[in-house]
């Protein structure tokens, strides 16, 4: 703003005391504080204003060069795929047309030898039977329940007795 020295500063302000009087110039003074405070945030304001501005013209920029660079990969892409299916048409032209069946095992073991892999089998594990081999001593230890037990007599077997003193 305006380079004021502390000389400028006290020679401004023994006119103004001469000027305004002893009285006045505390008024004067916040008055002319909150001018100054109110243009300050006035330049702040148009500088985030200019800024934002700014950014905003840089993020336009930026998305249409990400616009175009989408655009030349989706071009790309469709050029490989068109050129992948005329090959492809090119390749099949002379195989009879077959229907493809389901793998086998036995597809899959002839097959390992010529790095494609077997078919999966599920393991027919049972859950309830690994429960069943933990021996009853241990569950009996480890406090784990073998019988249902319904919530009114969980409750009805642990509520305490009546003292039987009249």
């Amino acid at each position: 703003m305006i380079d004021l020295g502390i000389s400028k500063l006290a020679l401004i302000g023994a006119v103004a005391l001469i000027v305004i009087g002893p009285e006045k110039l505390p008024r004067v003074a916040r008055t002319v504080g909150a001018l100054l405070g109110k243009a300050q945030r006035y330049v702040a304001d148009v500088k985030a204003e200019v800024s934002r501005s700014m950014e905003l013209e840089e993020l336009k920029k930026m998305k249409d060069s990400v616009e175009t660079a989408a655009r030349d990969v989706q071009s790309s892409v469709e050029s490989g795929a068109s050129d992948f299916e005329k090959s492809w048409s090119d390749a099949t032209a002379g195989l009879d047309n077959e229907p493809l069946r389901e793998p086998t095992e036995a597809d899959a073991m002839n097959a390992i030898g010529q790095g494609v892999y077997p078919v999966y089998r599920h393991p027919k594990k049972n859950f309830r039977l690994k429960q069943k081999a933990v021996p009853q001593w241990f569950k009996a230890r480890t406090g784990v329940r073998t019988r249902t037990q319904s919530g009114a007599a969980r409750v009805a077997r642990f509520r305490p007795r009546p003292s039987s003193k009249p």
